[in-house]
């Protein structure tokens, strides 16, 4: 084993390692003591009640886990957004879990909150899969509401959305475990059953205190929207239980008794592993986003039985295409080719750049995976279009519109992984959150921005030093490189895995080793939607 190959696997499972150590401290919520305070109240915490719902020994996707993560450090942070949210199995059927973390704040509303629930929500409409919220929440978080109550994309489109789902036939079940104020009492109360915890759980427009001070009535909690009060006088729920254990139970029960829905029908047969060691792709994949490798390596180690069957091979060689199954599911792959290649002229052509005839390959390789309804997935570690004379001369744009029209106007579910360079437009081409993935997850090597951080810098510093020279300043070459350091460190930092996934432009960041399992329970979900739109790419230039 030469040195690039061990210094590439010693610093890719040190970035995975650093990546499990954050999300186990996400983990944690409130803290220990926090999680001592719901124990001591009788309650199941959070990720403590999730397990209890979904069934032994299956695999929970969590989603947007480093959601807000670092953010509203000036009020004590936000782990996770306040809410634990996923893909999971109970009574065999696969849900959407969003429990209320009332370590967290109270399990109170901050901005990031809503946002992420609106994504969980999202992720269900296009799926059509259970969602299961276990609420225990003081509603939103007041120091923050103007960022999280009035505006299309905040709090109210979650009550919009349990209506559409509602009409729509989407199963929503809901379970009052903790409290469940104001505007928030409408969620629970607007899915298709809801049960309360005697004692724990509540529910009402007002609490006590605000009822005393609006209206001058004294009265507690528990009688004024307790489970006793709910379910045997308002009727506002439909069960009372007298613990989370029995509550959940029920849930199961609920689940286990529904129907089946028409599936898609995507191909599925007896999944198989990869033949070549999946572990080997610690040695392959750089940290150091300028080194190139062969992507095709890395696709050979995510697919059943190793078999990739390329799309025009010879052709477009800056992206590769093909057929391949993950999990026993058939798919199309769309791959950033990172080492240089040869183009059809006998000329090299830089690794992770989409030139005119990728972008050609790509395009007609969607539209036949739209034409066979084979889910696509797209694995991205793309620098950016093609640029210069002889690009422009060749209709790199049309080229590219041309592919971003056939990604944009798939039917067949999308799924991407960021596994290197996510920059500029080759994030759209390749079907960034924008483009509506199913789901859209990133590597600890990941970097997501206009531009890498080097050139980002130097445009910022051409600039502002353009700026300060017709002030009149003098710019020395230590100020210069003084500048130069303080722009790439911001930029750095906003090109950083983790500050996608806070800002939930990823559901996620996993080690490569797990893509097979995203990918293959993301498709599950997927194929409990059938296609009803016709694949039309609109109208492109040839």
């Amino acid at each position: 084993m030469d040195i690039t190959v061990n210094k590439n696997e010693d610093d890719l499972k040190m970035l995975c390692s650093q990546a499990k150590l954050r999300l186990e401290k996400i983990k944690l919520g409130g803290g220990k003591k926090k999680i001592e305070d719901q124990h001591a109240q009788g309650k199941l915490t959070a990720r403590e009640r999730i397990d209890f719902l979904r069934d032994e020994n299956t695999h929970f996707l969590e989603l947007g886990a480093f959601a807000a993560d670092n953010m509203y450090q000036e009020v004590g942070g936000c782990p996770a957004a306040g809410v634990v949210a996923g893909l999971g199995y109970v009574s065999g059927r696969l849900c959407m879990i969003v429990a209320n973390d009332a370590t967290v704040k109270a399990g109170a509303w901050f901005p990031m909150t809503a946002k992420k629930n609106l994504r969980m929500q999202e992720i269900v409409i296009e799926n059509r899969i259970p969602i299961i919220y276990l609420v225990d929440s003081a509603g939103i978080f007041l120091p923050f509401q103007n960022e999280v109550f009035a505006d299309k994309e905040h709090f109210g489109r979650v009550f919009r959305n349990n209506a559409q789902m509602s009409a729509s036939g989407i199963v929503q079940i809901s379970a009052i475990m903790g409290s469940c104020v104001a505007g928030g009492a409408y969620l629970p109360i607007m899915s298709d059953e809801a049960m309360i915890v005697e004692k724990t759980g509540s529910i009402f427009l007002a609490g006590s205190y605000l009822v005393k001070s609006a209206i001058g009535e004294t009265i507690d909690n528990e009688t004024l929207g307790g489970a006793t009060t709910h379910c045997e006088i308002s009727g506002v729920t439909d069960y009372k239980f007298p613990n989370d254990q029995e509550c959940l139970k029920n849930i199961q029960s609920i689940i286990s008794k529904m129907g089946e829905e028409v599936k898609a029908g995507f191909n599925r047969i007896k999944s198989e592993e990869p033949t070549l060691d999946p572990k080997q792709i610690y040695q392959i994949l750089p940290t150091d986003r300028t080194k190139p490798y062969d992507m095709l390596d890395i696709i050979q180690r995510i697919v059943d039985k190793s078999e990739f069957e390329q799309y025009k091979e010879k052709y477009g060689q800056t992206i590769l295409c093909g057929y391949a199954r993950i999990d026993g599911w058939s798919v199309g792959i769309v791959a950033n080719q990172r080492k240089m290649v040869k183009s059809k002229k006998g000329e090299m052509q830089m690794g992770g750049v989409i030139y005119s005839d990728s972008a050609d390959k790509a395009a007609r390789f969607i539209m036949n995976c739209n034409q066979r309804k084979i889910p696509l997935i797209f694995l991205q570690d793309v620098s950016g279009f093609m640029v210069g004379s002889r690009s422009e001369h060749g209709g790199i744009i049309k080229d590219g519109a041309k592919m971003v029209s056939a990604m944009a106007n798939s039917v067949v579910p999308k799924f991407t992984i960021l596994v290197g360079n996510s920059y500029g437009a080759g994030n759209y081409a390749m079907c960034g959150k924008a483009y509506d993935p199913r789901l859209i997850f990133a590597y600890p090597t990941a970097q997501l921005a206009v531009m890498s951080g080097a050139a980002a810098a130097n445009t910022l510093l051409q600039i502002k030093v353009s700026s300060m020279k017709a002030k009149g300043l003098e710019i020395t070459e230590e100020l210069h490189k003084q500048l130069f350091d303080e722009i790439k460190a911001k930029y750095d930092q906003e090109l950083s895995p983790y500050y996608a996934a806070s800002n939930l432009w990823t559901d996620g960041i996993i080690d490569p080793l797990e893509t097979r399992q995203v990918i293959s329970m993301g498709i599950e979900a997927a194929n409990h939607a059938p296609i009803k739109k016709r694949y039309n790419v609109g109208v492109i230039q040839t």
